[in-house]
């Protein structure tokens, strides 16, 4: 009885403690841009541009909660038009615990360089977007199919018979809702898809951050949390898994990783990538950690991102 209790308690504790965020998540997004531009001085120009002549914006959607949906919640994004994009549009999905401001030296690439429109949104319980739980990519991919819609409607040429042509790119997290959001059926204007450093499942990240924290100690209390987060947020561990939502995937899926990566292991990705059954390009960075293929590498990164996209859709 005292062990179950001590379990019942341990689990939750670690559920709030992986699953809540800050609750003051949106004061954090507002020193986003602040950190952005000291990490990335090159990028000053670029997003001081944008904002001087107002085309940095943001936008907000109300949709029904992914976990009721006789509910609503209010969800946020940055947006940004490029002059030539010609319905050419990157959405891009922030990882664990960040917001859209993560995202703006992926931003930079897309918009600057191949002049493509560009949204990012916050994730929910992220940057002004409403909710403190973190959904870990399983029900943020119900929430990503509302953004594919805005972002049609925003970016649609309105003079010239062309529509659409959208790559959904996350990194870490965004990368494992990227894969969730592959799972499902998507519009033609989805063109293709660009996961960097996801993981296989929240169970098995789970398994993966408890033995690099803890040396695995922790690990006994894995199924006790994930029954916490079926009966709090209404999705296991298991059941929250981007290998089998990329199973049913039919859009071309580009695969990133770095090979020192400690905590999404590198592993990961070659399961990923052979269970894909799209066409598919695999891209493992020798040295590379979590999140730093891009900054490691960045021209046999975006050499690769720009050569596989441009396959699907046209310049």
């Amino acid at each position: 009885m005292l062990i179950s209790i001590g379990l019942d308690v341990s689990s939750e504790y670690m559920l709030d403690y992986s699953l809540q965020n800050n609750p003051e998540h949106a004061s954090t997004y507002h020193s986003g841009m602040q950190h952005f531009k000291e990490t990335y001085p090159s990028l000053r120009t670029w997003i001081d541009s944008l904002q001087q002549c107002g085309a940095l914006r943001d936008t907000f959607i109300v949709i029904p909660k992914a976990q009721n949906t006789e509910l609503s919640e209010r969800q946020h994004a940055i947006y940004a038009k490029a002059n030539n994009a010609n319905g050419r549009t990157a959405l891009l999905i922030h990882g664990y615990g960040d917001n859209s401001m993560g995202m703006l030296h992926i931003a930079y690439i897309y918009n600057k360089v191949m002049g493509y429109n560009i949204i990012l949104p916050d994730l929910h319980g992220h940057g002004l977007s409403d909710g403190t739980d973190i959904q870990m990519g399983w029900y943020d991919r119900l929430d990503i199919l509302q953004w594919i819609k805005v972002a049609h409607q925003m970016f649609k040429p309105e003079a010239s018979t062309a529509d659409v042509q959208m790559v959904v790119h996350g990194i870490s997290m965004g990368a494992a809702t990227t894969m969730c959001v592959a799972g499902e059926p998507t519009p033609d204007y989805v063109r293709c898809f660009v996961e960097d450093c996801g993981y296989t499942s929240v169970w098995d990240q789970a398994k993966a951050a408890v033995k690099d924290l803890y040396g695995g100690a922790m690990g006994v209390f894995i199924p006790a949390v994930s029954l916490a987060s079926k009966v709090k947020f209404g999705y296991s561990f298991r059941e929250a898994s981007a290998l089998n939502q990329i199973r049913r995937c039919k859009i071309p899926v580009l695969f990133i990783h770095g090979e020192a990566d400690a905590l999404v292991p590198c592993a990961m990705v070659y399961r990923l990538y052979e269970a894909a059954n799209c066409d598919k390009q695999l891209l493992t960075v020798p040295g590379a950690g979590h999140c730093l293929s891009a900054s490691v590498a960045p021209k046999l990164y975006w050499s690769a991102v720009r050569s596989f996209i441009e396959r699907y859709i046209d310049r």
